[in-house]
């Protein structure tokens, strides 16, 4: 049972990360203002929608492995080994990279198809960017967790 959730959680950061990558390299390459109008609004909602998902997966998937590894005890203990720090810190990341896409999600259903305002323009590429680079983060710091495991 294990290795079910890891397997859930290694696809669902494949969707999660290669998505997150894809719509950088989307947001980089597409400086056509018209074309971003005419794109966004079709492929927002879908893509949106499938990363959702793809971040609940991670969320339930890491929780059930925090309890099945017995690591949740690890994390709230004394214990300051390299490896508790480390998933100390992934799971700060992981807080505040979903408080970041609730606030991308929420200005992205409220403005989708209409113009927005700075400040909506302002989060919403503020909180991609941070989605993006926490993501890559997240990331080297689960392959260094697994590392130190074995």
């Amino acid at each position: 049972m294990k290795d079910f959730f890891l397997h859930f959680h290694l696809l669902a950061a494949i969707a999660w990360i290669g998505g997150s990558v894809f719509l950088f390299v989307l947001g980089i390459t597409l400086r056509d203002k018209k074309a971003q109008k005419e794109v966004y609004p079709h492929i927002g909602p879908i893509f949106g929608y499938f990363e959702l998902v793809a971040l609940g997966i991670l969320l339930i998937s890491g929780l059930s492995m925090l309890y099945q590894f017995d690591l949740i005890e690890l994390v709230f203990s004394d214990d300051n080994s390299k490896v508790v720090h480390l998933l100390r810190l992934k799971l700060w990341m992981v807080l505040f990279i979903t408080i970041a896409t609730a606030v991308h999600f929420y200005i992205a259903l409220k403005t989708n198809g209409k113009e927005r305002t700075k400040m909506q323009n302002l989060l919403s590429r503020g909180s991609s960017m941070f989605i993006f680079f926490v993501n890559l983060a997240i990331m080297h710091y689960a392959i260094v967790i697994r590392n130190i495991l074995g």
